[in-house]
Protein backbone atom coordinates (compact mmCIF):
# COMPACT_ATOMS: atom_id res chain seq x y z
CA UNK A 1 0.00 0.00 0.00
CA UNK A 2 1.07 3.74 -0.95
CA UNK A 3 2.50 5.50 2.29
CA UNK A 4 -0.19 8.46 3.11
CA UNK A 5 1.05 11.15 5.40
CA UNK A 6 -1.69 12.77 7.37
CA UNK A 7 -2.03 15.76 9.60
CA UNK A 8 -4.56 17.42 11.36
CA UNK A 9 -4.62 20.94 10.69
CA UNK A 10 -7.33 22.14 13.59
CA UNK A 11 -10.26 21.90 14.88
CA UNK A 12 -12.75 24.23 16.78
CA UNK A 13 -12.85 23.29 20.42
CA UNK A 14 -12.73 26.22 22.78
CA UNK A 15 -10.44 25.57 25.47
CA UNK A 16 -9.81 21.74 24.52
CA UNK A 17 -7.32 19.52 23.31
CA UNK A 18 -7.38 17.51 20.15
CA UNK A 19 -5.42 14.47 19.95
CA UNK A 20 -4.09 13.12 16.44
CA UNK A 21 -1.66 10.03 16.02
CA UNK A 22 0.97 11.23 18.43
CA UNK A 23 0.54 14.43 17.98
CA UNK A 24 -1.50 16.77 20.15
CA UNK A 25 -2.63 19.66 19.02
CA UNK A 26 -3.74 22.96 21.91
CA UNK A 27 -6.24 24.98 20.79
CA UNK A 28 -8.59 28.34 22.50
CA UNK A 29 -10.79 29.90 20.66
CA UNK A 30 -9.86 29.68 17.23
CA UNK A 31 -9.69 26.98 14.40
CA UNK A 32 -5.82 27.12 14.28
CA UNK A 33 -2.74 25.33 14.76
CA UNK A 34 -0.64 26.01 17.37
CA UNK A 35 3.07 28.17 16.32
CA UNK A 36 5.53 25.43 15.99
CA UNK A 37 3.32 22.39 14.94
CA UNK A 38 5.01 21.13 12.15
CA UNK A 39 4.95 17.43 10.50
CA UNK A 40 8.36 15.77 9.21
CA UNK A 41 8.13 12.32 7.08
CA UNK A 42 11.05 10.62 5.52
CA UNK A 43 11.70 7.67 2.98
CA UNK A 44 8.61 9.21 1.62
CA UNK A 45 7.80 6.85 -1.45
CA UNK A 46 8.19 8.34 -5.26
CA UNK A 47 4.85 7.92 -6.02
CA UNK A 48 2.77 8.12 -3.10
CA UNK A 49 0.31 11.26 -3.00
CA UNK A 50 0.48 13.52 -0.28
CA UNK A 51 -3.12 13.81 1.62
CA UNK A 52 -3.84 16.87 4.16
CA UNK A 53 -7.12 15.92 6.19
CA UNK A 54 -9.28 18.92 7.39
CA UNK A 55 -11.22 17.96 10.35
CA UNK A 56 -14.27 20.37 9.19
CA UNK A 57 -15.01 21.17 5.18
CA UNK A 58 -12.57 23.97 4.26
CA UNK A 59 -13.34 26.88 1.82
CA UNK A 60 -11.80 25.92 -1.34
CA UNK A 61 -11.29 28.80 -2.95
CA UNK A 62 -8.36 29.59 -0.12
CA UNK A 63 -6.48 26.60 -0.94
CA UNK A 64 -6.85 24.30 -4.44
CA UNK A 65 -4.66 26.69 -6.28
CA UNK A 66 -2.67 28.51 -3.37
CA UNK A 67 -0.36 25.97 -2.36
CA UNK A 68 2.85 26.03 -2.84
CA UNK A 69 5.73 23.44 -3.25
CA UNK A 70 9.32 23.69 -3.02
CA UNK A 71 11.33 22.59 -4.86
CA UNK A 72 8.69 23.02 -7.83
CA UNK A 73 7.13 19.65 -9.44
CA UNK A 74 3.94 19.30 -11.33
CA UNK A 75 1.57 17.97 -9.47
CA UNK A 76 -2.26 17.64 -8.91
CA UNK A 77 -3.97 19.19 -6.07
CA UNK A 78 -7.48 17.28 -5.72
CA UNK A 79 -10.12 18.17 -3.27
CA UNK A 80 -12.84 15.26 -2.10
CA UNK A 81 -16.39 15.84 -1.85
CA UNK A 82 -16.63 16.07 1.51
CA UNK A 83 -14.48 19.15 1.77
CA UNK A 84 -12.47 17.55 4.34
CA UNK A 85 -9.09 16.08 2.12
CA UNK A 86 -6.67 17.30 0.19
CA UNK A 87 -4.86 15.34 -2.22
CA UNK A 88 -1.31 16.85 -3.67
CA UNK A 89 0.16 13.72 -6.34
CA UNK A 90 3.31 14.38 -8.83
CA UNK A 91 2.60 14.20 -11.98
CA UNK A 92 5.63 11.67 -12.63
CA UNK A 93 6.98 11.27 -9.66
CA UNK A 94 8.77 12.81 -6.93
CA UNK A 95 12.42 13.31 -7.28
CA UNK A 96 15.06 10.64 -5.41
CA UNK A 97 16.41 11.83 -2.31
CA UNK A 98 15.06 15.29 -2.31
CA UNK A 99 13.59 17.05 1.03
CA UNK A 100 9.72 18.60 -0.51
CA UNK A 101 8.14 21.81 1.41
CA UNK A 102 4.80 22.12 1.13
CA UNK A 103 3.42 25.97 2.04
CA UNK A 104 -0.52 25.49 2.92
CA UNK A 105 -1.77 29.16 2.92
CA UNK A 106 -3.91 30.84 5.35
CA UNK A 107 -7.52 30.17 4.91
CA UNK A 108 -11.03 29.83 6.96
CA UNK A 109 -13.44 26.61 7.15
CA UNK A 110 -16.75 26.68 5.53
CA UNK A 111 -18.11 27.59 8.89
CA UNK A 112 -15.66 31.01 8.58
CA UNK A 113 -13.28 29.81 11.25
CA UNK A 114 -9.80 31.08 10.20
CA UNK A 115 -6.95 28.43 9.45
CA UNK A 116 -3.51 29.80 9.99
CA UNK A 117 -1.18 29.14 7.60
CA UNK A 118 1.32 25.80 7.67
CA UNK A 119 4.37 24.56 6.40
CA UNK A 120 4.84 20.87 5.71
CA UNK A 121 8.13 18.79 4.72
CA UNK A 122 8.89 15.45 3.59
CA UNK A 123 11.82 13.66 2.21
CA UNK A 124 11.89 10.75 -0.20
CA UNK A 125 13.28 7.98 -0.46
CA UNK A 126 16.94 7.80 -1.31
CA UNK A 127 19.13 5.87 -3.89
CA UNK A 128 20.12 1.96 -2.65
CA UNK A 129 23.70 2.30 -1.66
CA UNK A 130 26.39 -0.15 -2.34
CA UNK A 131 27.51 -2.29 0.97
CA UNK A 132 29.99 -4.24 -0.53
CA UNK A 133 31.74 -5.19 -4.12
CA UNK A 134 34.27 -8.36 -4.76
CA UNK A 135 36.95 -7.84 -5.98
CA UNK A 136 37.88 -4.95 -3.48
CA UNK A 137 38.60 -0.98 -4.74
CA UNK A 138 42.39 -1.62 -6.01
CA UNK A 139 43.01 -5.01 -5.89
CA UNK A 140 44.67 -6.55 -8.18
CA UNK A 141 45.42 -9.49 -10.28
CA UNK A 142 42.03 -10.39 -11.02
CA UNK A 143 40.89 -13.24 -13.17
CA UNK A 144 37.16 -13.26 -13.58
CA UNK A 145 35.03 -16.22 -14.69
CA UNK A 146 31.87 -17.55 -14.11
CA UNK A 147 32.88 -18.88 -10.72
CA UNK A 148 34.78 -15.74 -9.43
CA UNK A 149 32.45 -12.82 -11.10
CA UNK A 150 31.99 -9.08 -9.83
CA UNK A 151 29.50 -9.36 -6.92
CA UNK A 152 27.42 -6.43 -6.16
CA UNK A 153 25.64 -5.73 -2.75
CA UNK A 154 23.38 -3.23 -2.16
CA UNK A 155 21.47 -1.99 1.63
CA UNK A 156 18.56 -2.82 0.21
CA UNK A 157 16.10 -4.09 -3.10
CA UNK A 158 16.55 -2.36 -5.91
CA UNK A 159 13.07 -3.67 -7.07
CA UNK A 160 11.85 0.00 -7.58
CA UNK A 161 15.20 1.64 -9.56
CA UNK A 162 16.80 0.96 -12.51
CA UNK A 163 20.71 -0.05 -12.40
CA UNK A 164 22.78 0.03 -14.63
CA UNK A 165 26.54 -0.85 -14.85
CA UNK A 166 29.40 0.33 -17.00
CA UNK A 167 32.73 -0.81 -17.46
CA UNK A 168 36.10 1.11 -18.43
CA UNK A 169 37.73 0.72 -20.58
CA UNK A 170 34.31 -0.07 -22.58
CA UNK A 171 33.11 -3.94 -22.33
CA UNK A 172 29.39 -5.38 -22.04
CA UNK A 173 28.73 -6.31 -18.94
CA UNK A 174 26.29 -9.54 -18.37
CA UNK A 175 24.69 -10.09 -14.45
CA UNK A 176 22.07 -11.97 -12.73
CA UNK A 177 20.61 -10.72 -9.40
CA UNK A 178 19.09 -12.96 -6.20
CA UNK A 179 15.75 -12.57 -5.94
CA UNK A 180 15.27 -9.44 -3.40
CA UNK A 181 17.49 -7.94 -6.25
CA UNK A 182 19.98 -6.74 -3.55
CA UNK A 183 22.82 -8.50 -4.68
CA UNK A 184 24.13 -8.75 -8.63
CA UNK A 185 27.01 -11.13 -10.21
CA UNK A 186 28.35 -9.34 -13.23
CA UNK A 187 30.31 -10.70 -15.49
CA UNK A 188 32.05 -9.21 -18.91
CA UNK A 189 30.77 -10.49 -22.17
CA UNK A 190 34.55 -10.51 -23.55
CA UNK A 191 37.58 -11.48 -21.72
CA UNK A 192 39.14 -9.08 -19.91
CA UNK A 193 42.87 -7.24 -20.90
CA UNK A 194 45.37 -8.61 -19.19
CA UNK A 195 47.32 -5.79 -16.54
CA UNK A 196 44.87 -3.62 -17.24
CA UNK A 197 43.22 -0.69 -14.53
CA UNK A 198 39.29 -1.34 -15.17
CA UNK A 199 37.11 0.89 -13.74
CA UNK A 200 33.38 -0.06 -12.00
CA UNK A 201 30.76 2.71 -12.10
CA UNK A 202 27.20 2.10 -11.11
CA UNK A 203 24.44 4.19 -11.97
CA UNK A 204 20.24 4.10 -10.91
CA UNK A 205 17.21 5.89 -11.87
CA UNK A 206 13.49 5.61 -9.90
CA UNK A 207 11.30 2.97 -12.52
CA UNK A 208 8.56 5.26 -11.85
CA UNK A 209 10.14 8.51 -12.71
CA UNK A 210 10.97 8.43 -16.39
CA UNK A 211 11.86 11.64 -17.09
CA UNK A 212 14.82 11.26 -14.39
CA UNK A 213 18.52 10.91 -15.27
CA UNK A 214 20.57 8.33 -14.03
CA UNK A 215 22.44 9.45 -11.15
CA UNK A 216 25.64 7.55 -10.69
CA UNK A 217 26.01 5.91 -6.82
CA UNK A 218 29.15 4.21 -6.34
CA UNK A 219 32.49 3.94 -8.69
CA UNK A 220 35.60 1.15 -8.12
CA UNK A 221 38.39 -0.23 -9.84
CA UNK A 222 40.60 -3.36 -9.71
CA UNK A 223 43.29 -4.42 -12.11
CA UNK A 224 43.73 -7.83 -14.64
CA UNK A 225 46.44 -10.50 -14.03
CA UNK A 226 49.41 -9.76 -15.78
CA UNK A 227 50.03 -12.51 -18.89
CA UNK A 228 51.36 -15.69 -17.91
CA UNK A 229 54.94 -15.96 -19.11
CA UNK A 230 55.82 -17.56 -22.37
CA UNK A 231 59.46 -18.44 -20.66
CA UNK A 232 59.13 -19.45 -17.29
CA UNK A 233 62.03 -18.13 -14.70
CA UNK A 234 65.30 -20.57 -14.62
CA UNK A 235 65.59 -19.51 -10.69
CA UNK A 236 63.21 -21.85 -8.77
CA UNK A 237 62.46 -19.31 -6.27
CA UNK A 238 60.90 -16.75 -8.81
CA UNK A 239 59.34 -19.89 -10.92
CA UNK A 240 57.53 -21.01 -7.53
CA UNK A 241 56.38 -17.46 -7.04
CA UNK A 242 55.47 -17.13 -10.46
CA UNK A 243 53.34 -20.23 -10.03
CA UNK A 244 51.57 -18.88 -7.27
CA UNK A 245 50.30 -15.54 -9.36
CA UNK A 246 49.76 -17.62 -12.40
CA UNK A 247 48.08 -21.10 -12.13
CA UNK A 248 44.21 -21.09 -12.14
CA UNK A 249 42.02 -23.32 -10.41
CA UNK A 250 40.75 -26.13 -12.73
CA UNK A 251 38.43 -27.61 -9.22
CA UNK A 252 36.71 -25.28 -7.94
CA UNK A 253 34.91 -27.62 -5.28
CA UNK A 254 36.82 -28.94 -1.80
CA UNK A 255 40.44 -29.84 -1.85
CA UNK A 256 42.79 -30.74 -5.05
CA UNK A 257 46.64 -31.27 -6.05
CA UNK A 258 47.63 -29.42 -9.37
CA UNK A 259 50.78 -30.94 -10.95
CA UNK A 260 52.21 -28.86 -14.16
CA UNK A 261 54.46 -31.07 -15.52
CA UNK A 262 55.97 -28.05 -17.76
CA UNK A 263 56.87 -25.77 -15.04
CA UNK A 264 57.63 -28.84 -12.06
CA UNK A 265 55.82 -27.06 -9.84
CA UNK A 266 52.69 -28.73 -7.75
CA UNK A 267 49.85 -26.29 -6.18
CA UNK A 268 47.26 -26.93 -3.37
CA UNK A 269 43.95 -25.72 -3.79
CA UNK A 270 40.76 -25.50 -1.58
CA UNK A 271 37.69 -24.15 -2.67
CA UNK A 272 39.35 -22.86 -5.70
CA UNK A 273 41.88 -20.77 -3.93
CA UNK A 274 45.24 -21.18 -4.27
CA UNK A 275 46.88 -22.16 -1.07
CA UNK A 276 50.94 -23.44 -1.33
CA UNK A 277 53.13 -24.02 -4.38
CA UNK A 278 55.97 -26.28 -4.35
CA UNK A 279 58.70 -27.18 -6.77
CA UNK A 280 58.84 -31.22 -7.52
CA UNK A 281 60.59 -33.37 -9.97
CA UNK A 282 58.26 -35.86 -12.44
CA UNK A 283 58.85 -38.13 -14.61
CA UNK A 284 61.80 -38.48 -17.12
CA UNK A 285 61.29 -38.60 -20.21
CA UNK A 286 60.48 -42.56 -21.49
CA UNK A 287 59.28 -43.17 -17.32
CA UNK A 288 56.89 -39.75 -17.89
CA UNK A 289 54.23 -39.02 -14.87
CA UNK A 290 51.04 -40.36 -16.24
CA UNK A 291 48.93 -36.83 -17.37
CA UNK A 292 45.12 -36.95 -16.34
CA UNK A 293 42.86 -36.07 -13.60
CA UNK A 294 43.64 -39.00 -10.93
CA UNK A 295 42.95 -39.28 -6.78
CA UNK A 296 44.92 -39.97 -3.79
CA UNK A 297 44.09 -44.09 -3.49
CA UNK A 298 46.64 -44.57 -0.55
CA UNK A 299 49.02 -43.18 1.88
CA UNK A 300 51.78 -44.17 4.29
CA UNK A 301 54.02 -42.13 6.24
CA UNK A 302 57.10 -44.51 4.90
CA UNK A 303 56.36 -46.55 2.24
CA UNK A 304 58.98 -49.20 1.14
CA UNK A 305 59.91 -49.65 -2.70
CA UNK A 306 60.87 -53.21 -3.31
CA UNK A 307 61.37 -52.25 -6.93
CA UNK A 308 64.16 -50.04 -6.11
CA UNK A 309 65.37 -50.67 -2.59
CA UNK A 310 64.50 -47.18 -1.38
CA UNK A 311 61.99 -45.53 1.21
CA UNK A 312 59.44 -43.23 0.01
CA UNK A 313 58.48 -40.94 3.36
CA UNK A 314 54.95 -39.58 3.04
CA UNK A 315 53.59 -41.84 0.01
CA UNK A 316 50.13 -40.93 -1.39
CA UNK A 317 49.48 -43.56 -4.63
CA UNK A 318 47.85 -41.92 -7.37
CA UNK A 319 47.27 -44.68 -9.28
CA UNK A 320 45.24 -47.80 -7.90
CA UNK A 321 47.95 -50.17 -8.79
CA UNK A 322 50.34 -48.01 -6.67
CA UNK A 323 53.05 -47.62 -9.62
CA UNK A 324 52.90 -44.23 -9.52
CA UNK A 325 52.73 -41.44 -6.35
CA UNK A 326 54.04 -38.68 -4.50
CA UNK A 327 56.28 -38.74 -1.97
CA UNK A 328 59.17 -36.86 -0.43
CA UNK A 329 62.39 -37.60 -1.63
CA UNK A 330 63.76 -41.11 -1.85
CA UNK A 331 66.02 -42.35 1.06
CA UNK A 332 68.31 -45.30 0.86
CA UNK A 333 68.31 -47.44 3.94
CA UNK A 334 71.33 -45.73 5.27
CA UNK A 335 69.70 -42.15 5.56
CA UNK A 336 71.07 -40.67 2.31
CA UNK A 337 68.50 -38.73 0.60
CA UNK A 338 68.81 -38.57 -3.22
CA UNK A 339 67.50 -35.95 -5.89
CA UNK A 340 67.61 -32.98 -3.44
CA UNK A 341 69.46 -31.25 -6.42
CA UNK A 342 67.10 -32.27 -9.25
CA UNK A 343 63.84 -30.49 -7.62
CA UNK A 344 62.26 -28.56 -10.92
CA UNK A 345 63.69 -31.21 -13.22
CA UNK A 346 61.71 -34.25 -14.24
CA UNK A 347 63.95 -37.06 -13.07
CA UNK A 348 62.08 -39.68 -11.39
CA UNK A 349 61.01 -42.66 -12.21
CA UNK A 350 57.32 -41.45 -12.69
CA UNK A 351 56.72 -40.64 -9.66
CA UNK A 352 56.17 -36.97 -8.19
CA UNK A 353 58.72 -35.92 -5.68
CA UNK A 354 58.59 -32.94 -2.91
CA UNK A 355 61.51 -31.68 -0.98
CA UNK A 356 61.27 -31.92 2.78
CA UNK A 357 59.10 -30.12 4.55
CA UNK A 358 57.02 -29.83 1.50
CA UNK A 359 56.12 -33.37 1.19
CA UNK A 360 55.01 -33.77 4.73
CA UNK A 361 53.37 -30.33 4.73
CA UNK A 362 50.84 -32.00 1.62
CA UNK A 363 50.82 -35.58 3.39
CA UNK A 364 49.15 -34.09 6.32
CA UNK A 365 46.56 -31.49 4.40
CA UNK A 366 45.33 -34.33 1.27
CA UNK A 367 43.27 -36.92 1.77
CA UNK A 368 42.49 -40.52 0.38
CA UNK A 369 40.26 -39.73 -2.68
CA UNK A 370 41.76 -35.82 -2.82
CA UNK A 371 41.93 -35.38 -6.91
CA UNK A 372 45.47 -34.95 -7.84
CA UNK A 373 45.13 -33.13 -11.67
CA UNK A 374 48.65 -33.90 -13.76
CA UNK A 375 48.90 -32.23 -17.09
Amino acid sequence: MKNVYKIILGVFLLGGIFFAGIYTYAFSGAFLLQPGSEMQADNFSLESPFVVNFPKPIDAKYYKNNINLTPKVPMAIVLDSSLTKLTITPKTAWQVNTSYQINIPQGRAMNFMPIESKILNFKTIDYPKVVGVVPEKDATDVRLDIEDPIVVNFDKSTEDFFIDFRLTPNVEIKYTNNEDKTQFSLLPSIALADETIYTLKIFAKAKNAPDLEYSQIYETNFKTLASAPKTWAQNLTERVEQAKIFTQAKIRMGKYIDVNLSTQIMTTFENGKLLDAYLVSSGKKGLDTPKGTHQIYNKSPRAWSKAYGLYMPYWMAIAPSGKFGIHELPEWPGGYKEGQNHLGIPVSHGCVRLGVGPAETVYNWAEIGTPVVVY
